[in-house]
């Protein structure tokens, strides 16, 4: 993983931030504490673009194209 993060990593020093990457393995307990921080507003999850489901294909188009700075929500009825 180092080597597959060197260019982010590189670009983060030039910005004076860190990076770090995290594995994590599903866990109820650990989706349930995110909540809570979400719900708390603690942190924010950053929404690139909304699609209709209908639109599905499109998204994931949009998705493919790997310009996304977020994540990239379909919406269901």
């Amino acid at each position: 993983m180092r080597l597959l993060s060197r260019r982010i990593r590189k670009q983060a020093g030039r910005q004076g931030v860190s990076y770090s990457f995290l594995f994590m393995k599903a866990s109820g307990d650990q989706l349930r504490a995110l909540g809570s921080l979400i719900d708390a507003g603690a942190i924010r999850p950053v929404i690139d673009r909304t699609f209709p489901f209908a639109s599905t294909n499109e998204a994931m188009a949009y998705v493919d194209k790997g310009r996304t700075k977020g994540k990239v929500v379909i919406r269901m009825a």
